[in-house]
């Protein structure tokens, strides 16, 4: 069946979030003097990143706004280390620690590159949108910091204002409706197992792994696997070929 539209996730498809979330903590934590606190540096990121998940999950959930899970995690992360009693700090001062390791991050935001390239060479040929477990503003701010924006124009759905995270069916569904296309003719992209490849697959559409630190699982039929949006282009491409050679 026809591909016409190709939906992405954001964060760690297109673009670079562990970088630059590992760039802006350790940067923090240095000027904060608190990377002496951890074993490691890698520590010190491991931690970060398992609050920021647990937390993250809970604003999925809907138990927390997108500000709200900054605030806790950023609590949880400083009454771990123990230097100050997370419970103690004010929202004003959890915001503001928050926002300085924010700054430190949005200067590292990049996306990775063959984004650009790839997504400039489908434009011509297939409608592109995005469907993000965020919050719209959020992800709009990025994509244009990035230089992506312009790819998808206001064809973005994310979860805190669509009501329901990957991988429900209904978000996928909503980009597709998004694009104008039913679901047998949109590929998704995505780099989670099962946030992002599995709920595609089951939501019916073509699903793409973006599997790039190439981890060895193999998926269900149903569910291609690629290390890189090179590998999106030619495969998207050659089915594009296949299907004008069985039309003429």
């Amino acid at each position: 069946m026809t591909i016409r539209g190709v939906l992405f996730d954001v964060d760690d498809t297109i673009f670079d979030y562990s970088t630059s979330e590992e760039v802006g903590v350790l940067e923090h934590l240095a000027a904060e003097g608190l990377l002496e606190f951890f074993p490691t540096p890698a520590d010190a990121v491991a931690i970060w990143r398992r609050f920021m998940e647990e937390e993250y999950a809970r604003f999925l959930a809907g138990e927390l706004t997108f500000t709200g899970q900054q605030l806790s995690r950023t609590r949880r992360f400083l009454s771990h280390v123990g230097r100050l009693p997370g419970n103690d700090i004010s929202d004003h001062e959890a915001r503001v620690w928050f926002a300085k390791y924010g700054q430190l991050q949005n200067a590292a935001w990049a996306a990775f590159p063959d984004a650009d390239p790839v997504l400039r060479k489908l434009a011509p040929a297939f409608r592109l949108g995005i469907v993000s477990n965020s919050s719209l503003a959020h992800q709009q701010r990025k994509l244009r910091v990035i230089g992506l924006l312009d790819h998808f124009g206001d064809a973005i759905v994310c979860s805190n204002e669509h009501g329901a995270p990957k991988p429900n069916a209904s978000i996928f569904l909503a980009g597709c409706t998004i694009l104008g296309l039913p679901p047998h003719q949109v590929a998704y992209v995505g780099d989670k197992y099962e946030t992002d490849a599995l709920g595609a697959h089951e939501a019916g559409l073509h699903s793409y792994w973006l599997d790039r630190a190439a981890t060895g699982t193999t998926p269900p039929a149903g569910i291609t696997v690629i290390r890189s949006l090179d590998d999106l282009l030619i495969a998207l491409m050659s089915q594009t070929s296949r299907d004008t050679d069985r039309v003429h």
